[in-house]
């Protein structure tokens, strides 16, 4: 009978640990990914129209801008 109560006794915390477990890992796996991301959003900021090249109305209107 030992064994079975204490079972039942801590079966609500044990429960409670593992779902502490389980977003800690995703929030961890979350950030892991947004830091990812963010780099990769930053490299893309940095493209800036050339001054030296003039404005013209094609490249303003061009659908299939580089």
């Amino acid at each position: 009978m030992g064994i079975h109560y204490d079972y039942k006794s801590t079966k609500s915390a044990k429960l409670m640990e593992k779902q502490a477990k389980r977003e800690r890992k995703l929030a961890e796996k979350k950030a892991k990914r947004l830091a990812k991301e963010g780099t990769k959003k930053d490299d893309n900021k940095e493209k800036a129209l050339d001054v030296s090249k003039p404005i013209t109305l094609d490249f303003l209107t061009n659908p299939n801008k580089e």
